[in-house]
């Protein structure tokens, strides 16, 4: 009873005080891990080819050469700590922060709106009465000739605040998770009649980011009216709750509340740069179970048309440089082999022709990069789970080890000199290897594979981003554990650019 009756004299109850600390919190983590994954593909389009003659928003001065093979890779801005999270080119560890702040966002959302039904503060949020539009308007007038309300208006919000607060917390906010969650690879290819909804998936990513614009400019006007306008009487209630109560403890604890928040955006950037394999786990810790539990077991039922084939397809990473691969090359591959074992009972080899000799599976679907960009594309070849039937996998096999000609050389341009030398590989889960759509393709859009394409062999799983889709096939292996493999992590982009093994979103 005592504790209701200290909620109840207060104008802003304690929850939502703490719950608004809190966004404030994670809304910055978010923007500035928003910034860092954007800089990774700093163009921006309204078509899934991700044209970027098309593009219309560029945020680089980088030309695409003619005549010469250039990479997303080679297209990816360097982005100021002080901006970015972590900052530099670091968009594996921006994705960790981005995917853990969405979850802590989230649920403080969602404790938020619940207990704004419960307690009944609704009411004083959600506009009740289409009075509110001119009254609104006349408060904006009355702002924008550089006057202020009287503090009669403030109930406990004027009627443009209780507007642009209700439009902020019930559109823009679901409106930028719908948007977010269009991103990811799994759920576009479960469910492609949503990215319809949307224009697709590099609309969605324009939406956005320009809800982005929309969220920081929101903060700037928000911050800045809470200082101009009856600042003393907003700082009481902001932080104790009444606006009768002590200003200077308000302020004091104020001021160290915002120094908080200050310390961990500084500490987030600087301790990830230090540490960034301890913050991968970290991090990853929280975010993986919360994707696999959503993601992993998705199916990709997509079903697009010739008619929708990019025009253009972004090349990410570049040929193998080795001797050996380059007089495959110019033996047109006939004397390539796909080398297939570990834990199976027949260890095989197959040739390109023994490839085509399995049945030919074609499919149309959508190709994800984990920078951002996207393309369509028809691929053919074989399935990979008639592979395995054919090899014989052992019971205790739980992943796939997918290894390629190209070294870390050709795809990762910051690598160390130590790291340009390993091979690349990636992994895959046996539930994944066994989707309809995972299929191992030697033609892209009804031709062979081209070089800069993954050329003669490379790996399709429609529910995952593109980094795991190895390509210059050089071998298959099927283990119980991975973490004896490169630096443990599943994945080259994993142990040196320390992505996330998942790569459902």
């Amino acid at each position: 009873m005592f504790w209701y009756m200290i909620q109840a004299s207060l104008d802003f109850p304690l929850w939502l005080r703490v719950s608004h600390y809190i966004n404030l919190l994670f809304i910055g983590l978010l923007i500035r891990s928003g910034l860092q994954i954007l800089g990774a593909h700093p163009r921006l389009y309204w078509h899934d080819s991700s044209d970027p003659r098309r593009a219309w928003l560029t945020l680089t001065k980088k030309k695409i050469p003619e005549g010469k093979l250039y990479t997303s890779m080679d297209d990816e801005v360097s982005v100021s700590p002080f901006l970015g999270l972590p900052g530099k080119k670091n968009l594996g560890l921006g994705r960790h922060w981005h995917f853990f702040s969405i979850i802590f966002w989230v649920l403080n959302g969602l404790v938020y709106v619940t207990l704004l039904f419960v307690t009944g503060e609704w009411s004083r949020l959600i506009p009740t009465s289409w009075s509110i539009v001119p009254a609104a308007w006349h408060t904006f007038v009355t702002y924008i000739t550089l006057h202020i309300p009287p503090a009669s208006e403030f109930r406990p919000y004027d009627p443009l605040q209780q507007l642009a607060y209700a439009a902020v917390v019930f559109l823009l906010g679901p409106f930028m998770l719908a948007t977010g969650a269009a991103m990811s690879p799994a759920i576009e290819a479960r469910f492609p009649w949503y990215l319809k909804l949307l224009g697709g998936k590099q609309s969605a990513r324009s939406l956005h980011y320009l809800s982005l614009i929309l969220f920081t400019v929101f903060i700037f006007v928000h911050t800045a009216l809470v200082l101009i306008v009856h600042f003393q009487s907003n700082v009481r209630a902001i932080v104790l709750g009444s606006e009768t109560s002590d200003l200077g403890l308000a302020f004091t604890i104020g001021v160290i509340a915002l120094l908080v928040v200050a310390i961990i955006y500084i500490w987030s950037s600087w301790y990830t740069l230090r540490r960034r394999s301890l913050m991968q786990h970290a991090l990853g810790a929280i975010v993986d179970p919360v994707r696999r539990f959503l993601l992993h077991k998705a199916v990709s039922k997509q079903r697009y048309g010739s008619d929708d084939i990019s025009t253009y397809f972004w090349v990410n990473g570049r040929p193998p440089q080795e001797d050996e691969f380059k007089a495959l090359v110019a033996n047109d591959f006939s004397d390539w082999r796909l080398q297939i074992g570990g834990l199976v009972e027949h260890p095989l080899q197959f040739s390109l022709a023994d490839l085509r000799a399995f049945p030919k599976h074609t499919q149309i679907t959508k190709h994800n990069c984990i920078q951002g960009w996207s393309g369509i594309a028809e691929w053919s070849g074989v399935s990979l789970s008639e592979l395995m039937e054919v090899c014989g996998v052992r019971p205790e096999v739980k992943y796939l080890v997918f290894t390629s000609y190209q070294r870390g050389a050709q795809s990762y341009p910051e690598a160390t000199d130590e790291e340009k030398q390993r091979y690349f590989y990636e992994t895959i889960d046996m539930q994944q290897a066994r989707h309809h759509q995972t299929i191992l393709a030697y033609e892209m859009n009804g031709i062979p594979l081209l070089l800069e394409h993954g050329a003669p062999l490379r790996l399709r799983v429609e529910t995952l981003l593109g980094y795991k889709m190895v390509k210059y096939l050089h071998s298959i292996d099927f283990v119980e554990d991975y973490s004896h493999i490169g630096a443990g992590q599943g994945g080259f982009r994993e142990d040196v650019q320390f992505y996330g093994r998942g790569a459902e979103v």
